[in-house]
């Protein structure tokens, strides 16, 4: 069990959180969210010691053991890689190097035999004969090759940098696991080991990360940092998100009584339980929501930006037609061949692949900023169209005020009147000042949310998206999905977020080098259909 007693932290006049007294027991996983700037990972670096608070003080149960997602990709550089992964048990790494240092010397003395002796007892109770082993099926799991084990932590690519940092964290099963954005660089199958590893974990969790699947899936916790304060909550993300909204209707509405409210509580947890029971996290020490306490649910001070998009013109029956697609790298790799497909009016459709640069290679052909090697697509005669970019720095690589930016996408001499312009960047909160700033200064987030908000202004009837959850928050993240879900268009676009994916997708379409798939359903009914599942293997073999 990890303990926060009275805890506090200020910088300057700016109070992050305040008298904060929470305790992390064992058997559970906590998600510790809040808005960007809130202080998610300021307070995970106190929970490690990396961070000192104004005041209060940090407890572990003596004789308990923390591991720790790294956030230091250049630390263990001169390390090979089963090395690093061990080095996340300290002791144990600690014991081993002091066993070579003894064996290897050449006046080796009963003192240093008593001593080897001492060691090897340790060693054996920390099941070090099977560290290496254990050490190689959690690199595998996360996708690094054999071959990769024995090389040094420098010669790696990043993204299987982070993967072995994480499986430095997860080894040798630590009491205490803090983990701040454990998603990043993971495929969904490495995410969805992930998932089912912290499942099984039997000691304590406590992870920040903007990916709402794996929160919901994981978690039995939400730690809200808000109105400086940190508050638990029982449940997982959804069930915070959705019982805080229905707390903030419930408190405005001051006509409804006391006793409809709390049944509307009740029968919302009721339906919440109810589809929990059927979920990936099922199990005997997930079910917390029995024991909720009503007063646990608060309205929460958090903003969302206002994400909503509409059409000028009706779209027709024509929508968008490929045929042949192919496009092949510079260095002679194939991204994709032969794709053939036709848009129906109303589909949102998720383009999705093991390799991301043929994703957005696909995106930029139909954007026409990029040319295939072979096909052509045909657009209807009605289609109007709107595209949000993985990389969109050309977008903002001069300096002009985010007012002027705005409005040179505004479709109407009435749009572009500053009271207009003003109120849209308020939706899309930047309020005050902030609607002066240079575009050239924008945050990755706030640079995303400006992409939105020149897409909402053009009125298409056919999104195109690449990626648009990158560099979000959980309030832009959730508000993009419901603009997405509410849209009475047609949408293509891919994303790592499970949650999106899922909610909006009618239609995926998989794209390999060697063909592609193309199946009317949702994501989770893709993922687990097994005729699928064999044609994957088939055509990335």
């Amino acid at each position: 069990m990890i303990s926060v007693n009275n805890l506090s932290l200020q910088f300057g006049k700016r109070t992050l959180f305040d008298d904060v007294n929470l305790k992390f027991v064992n058997g559970n996983c906590y998600g510790v969210i809040g808005a960007n700037g809130a202080g998610k990972s300021t307070f995970l670096k106190i929970l490690t010691g990396d961070q000192d608070p104004t005041k209060g003080r940090v407890e572990l149960e003596p004789g308990k053991r923390m591991a720790v997602l790294s956030q230091n990709h250049h630390e263990f550089d001169e390390y090979q890689v089963l090395q690093t992964v061990i080095m996340g048990h300290k002791r144990l790494f600690e014991i081993m190097i002091q066993k070579d240092a003894l064996y290897a010397k050449e006046d080796f003395s009963d003192a240093d035999g008593m001593l080897a002796s001492e060691l090897e007892g340790e060693f054996a109770d920390l099941e070090g004969w099977n560290a290496e082993t254990d050490a190689a099926s959690l690199l595998s799991n996360l996708g690094i090759e054999e071959a990769k084990h024995g090389m040094l932590m420098k010669d790696l690519a990043s993204d299987i940098k982070v993967r072995v940092l994480l499986a430095q964290a997860l080894f040798g099963n630590p009491d205490v696991l803090i983990l701040d954005e454990p998603t990043n660089d993971l495929d969904l199958k490495t995410i969805s080991w992930l998932e089912d590893f912290l499942l099984d974990f039997k000691n304590t969790v406590i992870v920040v990360s903007h990916d709402r699947h794996f929160l919901d899936t994981v978690c039995t916790h939400i730690c809200d940092i808000d109105y400086s304060k940190i508050n638990l909550y029982t449940g997982n993300y959804s069930f915070w998100y959705q019982s805080s909204q229905l707390a903030t209707r419930q408190r405005s509405d001051k006509n409804k009584k006391a006793e409809e409210k709390k049944k509307e509580l009740l029968d919302f947890i009721a339906r919440f339980s109810a589809n929990a029971s059927k979920s990936k996290q099922a199990t005997s020490r997930r079910k917390m929501l029995d024991k909720l306490d009503l007063d646990e649910i608060q309205p929460s001070s958090r903003r969302y930006p206002g994400i909503n998009f509409f059409s000028e013109r009706e779209a027709g029956n024509q929508i968008l037609t490929v045929s042949n697609l192919s496009k092949t790298t510079d260095e002679g790799e194939i991204l994709f061949k032969d794709l053939n497909f036709t848009l129906n009016k109303g589909d949102k459709l998720a383009i999705i692949s093991r390799n991301a640069v043929a994703i957005t290679a696909f995106f930029e052909i139909l954007n026409k900023n990029i040319q295939p090697d072979a096909g052509e697509m045909t657009f209807g005669t009605t289609i109007t169209t709107a595209y949000l970019p993985n990389d969109n720095t050309q977008f903002f690589d001069y300096d002009m005020p985010l007012m002027d930016w705005l409005r040179q996408y505004a479709q109407t001499d009435e749009e572009k009147e500053e009271v207009n312009i003003r109120g849209f960047l308020g939706r899309m909160l930047f309020s005050g000042e902030e609607a002066f700033k240079s575009a050239k200064v924008l945050s990755g987030g706030e640079k995303v949310r400006c992409m939105l908000s020149k897409m909402m202004f053009l009125k298409a009837n056919l999104l195109m998206m690449d990626e648009p959850t990158n560099h979000l928050d959980l309030e832009s993240i959730t508000a993009l999905n419901n603009g997405m879900v509410e849209f009475g268009g047609t949408i293509i676009f891919t994303s790592h977020d499970h949650e999106l994916v899922n909610t909006v997708a009618n239609r995926i379409i998989e794209i390999t080098p060697t063909g592609f798939i193309d199946k009317m359903m949702p994501y989770d009914d893709y993922l687990k259909d097994e005729k699928i599942a064999q044609l994957q293997e088939e055509l990335y073999a």
